[in-house]
């Protein structure tokens, strides 16, 4: 099959080969925080202090991190899809920038991004690289206390899910990348992407929970699967 389009979909197992923690809720925390605490909108009402004093800490993370052989070899392919006129999207539930520094462009944050922040009181969204709290005003309504993490915490609509859908509606080949397949709604793109006549593929350090819909699973380290992956992709 001639490939021209390919969405592809990455988690937080690729991150973690870079020193990123990986998410689990399966405990109920998050980097020992409990996850209604740090990751709902109610957490936030009740505490917005510790909330903004968590993703701060996130945020602040990123500098001691920098993008593995996975994030810039999907760059590569990128470039490669792009330069030839074919499609390429990629989609994150991370909320790290190690895609970007790996020198993505064709991305999607569908989780939000942390270094974003969004204002409650008008809607503003924007670039943010320094710390947060509950006195920072809103660049564009110069309002206090409406700021808060453009990230999309549990019971919230992930963002571009129409784009997505168009995607997965029309690429020739869906991958997973370090993703769980726990998780809703992505976890259910490779049943939309099949629907639609896509191929799939999973690229995972062990099956995901959703194994069973993808027509090729690999496993082991993305560091090491996918660099292999987009190697045998741009093969002439």
């Amino acid at each position: 099959m001639s490939i021209k389009s390919i969405v592809i979909l990455t988690g937080a197992g690729i991150s973690a080969e870079s020193g990123i923690q990986t998410f689990r809720a399966s405990d109920g925390l998050w980097e020992n925080h409990r996850i209604e605490e740090v990751a709902t909108p109610e957490g936030f009402a009740a505490n917005p202090a510790l909330v903004h004093k968590f993703y701060n800490a996130r945020r602040q993370s990123l500098t001691r991190v920098t993008p593995n052989p996975a994030h810039i070899a999907l760059a590569t392919l990128e470039t490669a899809m792009q330069n030839r006129g074919d499609d390429f999207l990629l989609v994150t539930q991370n909320v790290d920038d190690l895609h970007e520094r790996g020198g993505s462009r064709a991305l999607l944050h569908m989780h939000g991004d942390l270094k974003s922040s969004k204002c409650l009181g008008c809607d503003w969204v924007g670039p943010q690289t320094g710390d947060t709290s509950i006195d920072t005003r809103c660049t564009r309504c110069d309002s206090r206390a409406t700021i808060r993490p453009d990230i999309v915490w549990f019971g919230e609509m992930p963002y571009f899910m129409d784009k997505i859908e168009r995607a997965l509606q029309s690429c020739d080949l869906f991958v997973s990348i370090g993703t769980s397949g726990a998780v809703y709604p992505a976890a259910g793109f490779v049943q939309t992407a099949k629907a639609y006549g896509a191929k799939t593929l999973e690229l995972n350090l062990e099956p995901s929970a959703g194994s069973l819909h993808f027509d090729e699973t690999r496993l082991g380290p993305a560091g090491t699967l996918v660099p292999a992956w987009v190697d045998a992709i741009l093969k002439p």
